[in-house]
C-alpha cells in the first residue's frame, strides 16, 4: 500500500506545531511513501489570525525544502490549503504562480454571509439554523470545485462539525456536489479529523464517498494533521470506507499532474477486512 498524507500543516498557521522536518521523521517511521505539506494559504493582507502572513511564504518554502534533503528516501510534496472565497479568485491564481507547487487543495470556511463556518466562536449559529448554513456552503462548495483552481477539495461535509445536520436525505447536498466534481475531474479527500471532533465522523459521509464511487470520482485520505502524532490519525477507517465504496486506486500529485497508485496493502489482503484494518491500525502505531 502507498500510505501518504497530503493535508499536513505547520506552525506556520498559527494552531498547529510541528514543522515539516518533524512530519517528515514521523511519516518514515510509519512507512509513508509520500508525505504533502499544505498549510493555510497566506492572504495579500490582514484577513484572520490561523493562516501565514504572505511574508512568511519564504520560509514555508524553506522549511519544505529542509524536509526533503534531510529526508530523501520520502517524496515530500508542496501543496497549500486555500480558502475559495467568490471574487477573490485571482488571488489564488498569484499564489500559483509564486512557488512550484505539487498541488493546491480547495476548502471553504467562510460563508458568503462573512462568516466562518467552522469556528467554535459560531457554534451557536448551528442551532436551528442547519438548513440555511448547509444550503450556502454547498452552493459556495461547488463553486469552489468549479473554479478550476485547486486539484483537489477538502473536507467536503465540514459543517457538520458541532454535530449539527438538517433533517432529511442529505444526498440533495451530496449529488449536486459530486456532479461538479465529475465534471471537472477534480478529486476529494476523505478527511480522518471529523473523528476528532464532535461530530466523530469521518468527512465526508460515507454516503458521499459512496455516490463519488459510481460517479468516477478521484480521492485521497488524509489526516488533516494540526501535529505529529495526528500524521496518519485514523487511516485505517478511511481506508475501510473507501474500500467499501469500491475504491481501489487513491490519487496522488506532481507538479500539479494526477496519478493513480493502487489501494491494495501490499501484501495483497483486503484493506476493508477487519485484519487488514487492524494491520493499518499497527502501521499507525
Amino acid at each position: 500500500m502507498h500510505l501518504a498524507d497530503y493535508h499536513v500543516h505547520t506552525p506556520l498557521c498559527r494552531h498547529a506545531s510541528g514543522w515539516p522536518v518533524e512530519m517528515a521523521a514521523r511519516a518514515v517511521e510509519l512507512g509513508f511513501t509520500e508525505l504533502g505539506i499544505s498549510d493555510h494559504n497566506p492572504m495579500p493582507g490582514p484577513f484572520d489570525d490561523w493562516r501565514m502572513e504572505i511574508a512568511e511564504l519564504p520560509k514555508y518554502l524553506e522549511a519544505v525544502q529542509e524536509a526533503r534533503e534531510k529526508f530523501p528516501q520520502l517524496k515530500i510534496r508542496l501543496g497549500l490549503e486555500c480558502d475559495y472565497l467568490p471574487g477573490k479568485e485571482s488571488w489564488i491564481e498569484e499564489l500559483a504562480a509564486m512557488a512550484d507547487w505539487d498541488y493546491l487543495i480547495g476548502s471553504v470556511h467562510y460563508l458568503p454571509e462573512g462568516w466562518e463556518v467552522d469556528h467554535p466562536k459560531y457554534i451557536g449559529r448551528h442551532a436551528g439554523n442547519s438548513e440555511a448554513i448547509w444550503d450556502s456552503y454547498w452552493a459556495t462548495y461547488q463553486a469552489c470545485i468549479r473554479s478550476g483552481l485547486f486539484d483537489f477539495v477538502a473536507h467536503p461535509d465540514l459543517p457538520k462539525k458541532f454535530g449539527h445536520k438538517p433533517a432529511g436525505d442529505l444526498s440533495r447536498y451530496y449529488e449536486p456536489t459530486i456532479q461538479a466534481l465529475a465534471d471537472t475531474g477534480i478529486a476529494f479527500e476523505i478527511n480522518t479529523a471529523g473523528l476528532r471532533k464532535k461530530c466523530c465522523e469521518l468527512y465526508p459521509a460515507d454516503a458521499f464517498v459512496h455516490l463519488a464511487q459510481k460517479a468516477g470520482v478521484p480521492l485521497l485520505i488524509n489526516s488533516d494533521a494540526h501535529a505529529v502524532e495526528e500524521l496518519g490519525a485514523d487511516f485505517a477507517s478511511g481506508f475501510q470506507l473507501a474500500w467499501g465504496a469500491g475504491y481501489r486506486q487513491v490519487a496522488r500529485f506532481e507538479k500539479r499532474v494526477r496519478h493513480l497508485v493502487s489501494l491494495e496493502p501490499t501484501s495483497g489482503t483486503n484493506p476493508g477486512a477487519p485484519s487488514a484494518v487492524a494491520a493499518i491500525s499497527e502501521d499507525m502505531g
